[in-house]
């Protein structure tokens, strides 16, 4: 018969797992990075949305061309071309839609009436 002999078994290094512990704060900074992606998304297209597309339609103007006769103002204009509306309301709209610096104008000079206006002849 033969012996064998057993050498005693030594213990294996014993690897310890660390546990990862999130925080409340870790938490908060791990859903954030998680929603990030989602909330760029979101202002982008909300933020493209809105854009223009060229088309075949063809644009309608708002507004009739008038050419200013020599020592005409805006308050006769108004007075001529729209003698139901506000005087006030059609100076200050031609102002707005010409982009003027004040009433004063030039004779020749051609200034854009709104269709309201001159609709209402």
């Amino acid at each position: 018969m033969s012996t064998i002999a057993l050498a005693p078994m030594q213990d294996a290094p014993r690897v310890v797992g660390t546990h990862l512990r999130l925080t409340r704060r870790g938490r908060i900074v791990l859903t954030a990075l998680a929603a990030l992606p989602l909330l760029v998304a979101v202002a982008f297209f909300a933020l493209n949305g809105g854009q223009a597309s060229a088309g075949n339609t063809a644009g309608h103007s708002d507004f009739q061309t008038v050419t200013i006769q020599p020592g005409e103002t805006l308050w006769a204009l108004a007075e001529q071309t729209a003698p139901n509306a506000d005087p006030r309301d059609f100076v200050q709209d031609v102002i707005s839609l010409n982009a003027l610096d004040g009433s004063a104008l030039q004779a020749g000079e051609q200034i854009a009436i709104p269709t309201k206006y001159t609709d209402a002849r």
